[in-house]
């Protein structure tokens, strides 16, 4: 396993989860992996995050530790003779600091953007009821909400929640058109099911045809993963 790139907390991430037609990710899926689907099914997901005691090879990354990150991603994997790498292939990664989203340009060709960003949380007796974040101006801003009910619980083997969060791998199409794959690392995570939410503002300001009006649709599924602490490896070439 290659030296952590980047630690940090990953916390209260809240996935919207909308189906779609394989073909819109074909030109999408970078050389030597596979579009991955859940019993057929296939999707797109959009995700508000916080990012938290950020370190780059240890040390504390100054002035740039806590952040918000909205990103819109897909699955693929890659076949091994051992089993399958599961993991994700970004489309945008929205976030309000300009070095950040420089450093991962240049180590990974990761399609990042930089807007205005905020967030808020709301509990009620320590019990967490919603989480809001907001990306882009004051005049031009998008908005994902989602709201709970119950206390989080754990992530059954085989489940939807499961096909979405348990991914240990990141697929990035570079510059000359090969690959790199870059190793995750972070626990099960818990989640809240059941979930209401609200999406709302100028999409397409932030994400093309189709996925503006994908993202405009119904989801096929919302909740919120707790999240936890997470390391991001130094990436390799696959193709």
């Amino acid at each position: 396993m290659s030296t952590p790139f980047l630690t940090a907390q990953w916390r209260y991430l809240a996935m919207l989860n909308y189906e779609v037609d394989p073909a819109m990710l074909a030109s999408l899926v970078p050389k030597g992996t596979l579009l991955d689907d859940e019993a057929g099914r296939h999707y797109i997901s959009l995700i508000g995050f916080l990012f938290l005691d950020t370190h780059i090879f240890g040390l504390p990354a100054l002035f740039h530790e806590n952040f918000e990150e909205v990103n819109l991603r897909f699955y693929v994997r890659r076949e091994l003779p051992g089993g399958s790498h599961n993991g994700v292939v970004f489309i945008r990664e929205i976030v309000s600091l300009p070095l950040v989203a420089e450093t991962a340009k240049l180590t990974y060709n990761e399609p990042y953007v930089t807007a205005p960003t905020r967030h808020s949380l709301v509990r009620t007796n320590d019990e967490l009821q919603s989480v809001e974040y907001l990306f882009g101006s004051a005049k031009r801003q998008c908005r994902i909400a989602i709201h709970v009910d119950s206390a989080p619980t754990e992530i059954k083997p085989g489940s939807h929640e499961e096909f979405i969060t348990q991914r240990a791998w990141g697929f990035t199409t570079q510059r000359d058109g090969g690959t790199i794959e870059y190793a995750v690392d972070h626990p099960r995570w818990r989640v809240w099911r059941n979930a209401r939410y609200e999406l709302d503002g100028p999409l397409a300001d932030f994400y093309s045809a189709p996925f503006s009006s994908i993202l405009s649709g119904v989801p096929a599924s919302a909740f919120i993963a707790d999240g936890s602490a997470i390391a991001v490896h130094l990436p390799h070439r696959i193709a």
